[in-house]
């Protein structure tokens, strides 16, 4: 396990003072380690789960070459390309069991979708094209390929191949796939623990009576959905006040039952309180300035005593608070999971309006992706790009990356957009 000055050692011009959004995620990926524990997972509670070996399918799929229409099977040697194909129908085929008869030159079955391929044919013409008279079935000229219409025996997977691979995030989709192989659980690496408290004597929690200078705490329930939505067991353990004794107890806590711990607030310049004291008691912490907006200050490290455990301490606005989350710490925790694609997708979208900006900082600019008339990706701001201007964030369905060299925007300039779409 490296120490965060080995890291930073590592990385050539790091600065804790004036720290790249790039360089974070690098950090942060020398940093974290993925979970090893392995449990044996039922299909109906694996979905968000992350496959801890490879997925080897037991079976072909599909285990026979099968038609992909409802409509007459043959031998498609027989196609020529001028002259339409007339062929005698001499029997059906049925899903779920094999024709046993056998075909001759001239001849054909009729067949429905997923039925086993009689032997020797090869090609399937749609019913809806056919002219049929009696047990007489006409192709038109120039209609097929031999090959048409047919699934091959294992197009899909192939015996003994791997169906899934160790580090794939399970989704829905796969969750099909693993039940069309037959399988009814499967290895999963366990969860990721993460325990969670907001800082502050001025955060008020649900219930608590109003008084002049507090505010509800909002980042607590946020932090909760993005972990919940990320598949993390949450720990959650509220408000902390900003007492020695109070904030020492919920760092060994927190770090005895978890992988990872997230705060936020109290990791600024100057901050009246003891949460950064106690984070350097404790552990193997780094303060940073990151070169970002929102989100500036954080800190990053390891709760040392009594086990080490991975510290992500936010700012304490609510927007930077996702921000830093969406950008940092959830590649972070995606590691942590041992999954195999933890960046987030950065997709490219014209925008509908000047930006301003001076190169030097990363900025997330709240906004709304659509389709333009054309068909392509369009994205305008949502608006007060303030960092505790919430609303803004319930609006927006993505983040605007405006990267670290970039200036200014122009109208219908490409920017790169990183999606919420079933993150937060």
């Amino acid at each position: 396990m490296k120490t965060l000055e080995q890291i930073a050692s590592e990385l050539a011009g790091y600065d804790p003072q004036a720290l790249s959004a790039d360089m974070v995620n690098s950090f942060l990926t020398q940093l974290v380690e993925p979970v090893t524990d392995v449990e044996q997972v039922d299909i109906f509670n694996a979905l968000g789960r992350v496959l801890a070996a490879d997925l080897i399918s037991p079976i072909s799929v599909p285990p026979h070459d099968n038609s992909a229409m409802d409509g007459y099977a043959f031998d498609g040697a027989q196609l020529t390309l001028d002259a339409p194909l007339s062929l005698k129908v001499i029997g059906t085929a049925l899903a779920g069991k094999a024709w046993g008869g056998t075909v001759q030159p001239g001849e054909c079955v009729k067949i429905m979708t997923g039925a086993i391929m009689p032997a020797g044919l090869d090609t399937v013409v749609p019913q809806e094209f056919t002219t049929v008279v009696g047990d007489q079935v006409t192709i038109p000229a120039k209609l097929l390929q031999a090959g048409d219409n047919r699934r091959c025996l294992g197009e899909d997977l192939m015996q003994g191949q791997p169906a899934l691979h160790k580090g794939e995030l399970l989704t829905p989709a796969a969750l099909g796939l693993v039940a069309s192989l037959g399988i009814p659980s499967i290895p999963m690496l366990r969860r990721l623990k993460v325990a969670y408290f907001s800082t502050g004597d001025e955060i008020l929690s649900l219930g608590d009576t109003p008084r002049e200078g507090a505010v509800f705490d909002s980042n607590r329930y946020t932090v909760f959905g993005l972990l919940t939505r990320l598949g993390c067991e949450v720990i959650d353990m509220g408000v902390v006040r900003d007492q020695p004794e109070v904030l020492e107890a919920a760092f060994v806590q927190a770090a005895l039952q978890a992988d990872a711990i997230i705060t936020s607030g109290g990791v600024s310049v100057g901050e009246a309180d003891y949460t950064k004291a106690m984070m350097k008691k404790l552990g193997d912490v780094a303060f940073w300035k990151i070169a970002m907006r929102p989100g500036r200050p954080m800190a990053v490290g390891r709760i040392l005593d009594p086990k080490p455990t991975v510290l992500f301490g936010l700012p304490g606005n609510p927007v930077a608070v996702m921000v830093t989350f969406l950008a940092f710490v959830r590649p972070a925790l995606l590691q942590m999971m041992g999954c195999s694609r933890s960046a987030p997708p950065l997709l490219k979208a014209r925008s509908t309006e000047a930006i301003r900006k001076k190169p030097g900082r990363t900025e997330y600019q709240r906004g709304i992706v659509s389709t333009a008339s054309d068909g392509t990706l369009q994205v305008a701001i949502t608006g007060n790009q303030g960092s505790g201007v919430l609303s803004s964030m319930v609006q927006a369905n993505g983040l605007i990356v405006l990267h670290h060299a970039q200036g200014s925007v122009g109208v219908g300039d490409a920017v790169s957009v990183m999606v919420f779409d079933g993150v937060i």
